[in-house]
């Protein structure tokens, strides 16, 4: 069995395997927790706390002024990246090209050229996120293990992504199953770093949304 097979075949189904069951172990978790019971009446309706609740999704999606001046290049490098990030995975035709094989849709793609380029661009703007992490004194105190592995498991994919569109150090084969493998390895560890997020960011900024309105807060 070659490498290549074993990332299409074995690895691939583990690291599905993996994933799914972190997924449900994670979400179980989450509805298990413990709520308090709300003692006071609600001051909006059901709709107005469905309102609240989208509300907060798009209002806790943007910065506030007051923090501009301080957060501006953390969110501007933030932004590139999952902009770029999302390019990739939705606009790269090898992409666009298993989502059909799985889905049966599909639509086009960006040329190859446009999506190195964008990954080059995501690529440093991880590098920049992750040197600020590094240098800012607070950033570096709060940060953990899983900040460093969740960086790692994003950045290897979209590097190996760029080294097998130009297959420049190694065989397209060889890069083919490195990519796939640095894939496989994000999906193993989505469900239990901080690349959850990805799955929970607008569900719990709704819930705090919903819980702000039957207080009668502001979103």
């Amino acid at each position: 069995m070659t490498l290549l097979e074993f990332a299409r075949g074995p690895g691939l189904q583990v690291a599905l395997l993996i994933m799914i069951a972190g997924c449900v172990w994670r979400l179980t978790a989450i509805l298990l927790l413990r709520r308090r019971p709300h003692l006071g009446a609600s001051r909006h309706s059901r709709a107005g706390r469905v309102a609240g609740g989208i509300a907060m999704v798009f209002t806790r999606s943007l910065p506030r002024r007051t923090f501009w001046p301080r957060i501006a290049s953390s969110v501007i490098l933030s932004t590139v990246f999952h902009v770029g990030f999302a390019i990739i995975i939705l606009c790269g035709a090898p992409h666009i090209l298993l989502i059909h094989q799985i889905t049966g849709i599909s639509w086009p793609g960006l040329p190859k050229g446009i999506i190195v380029l964008v990954s080059g661009v995501t690529l440093a703007s991880m590098i920049a996120l992750l040197f600020r992490r590094m240098l800012h004194p607070v950033m570096r105190l709060l940060s953990t293990i899983d900040d460093y592995l969740s960086w790692l498991t994003v950045f290897l994919p979209i590097l190996t992504g760029i080294l097998l569109s130009g297959e420049t150090i190694a065989g397209y084969e060889t890069l083919l199953a490195l990519h796939i493998l640095s894939v496989e390895l994000m999906m193993v560890w989505l469900p239990f770093g901080k690349l959850m997020h990805a799955g929970l960011v607008f569900a719990s900024r709704a819930a705090m949304g919903v819980n702000f309105a039957r207080k009668g807060a502001a979103t």
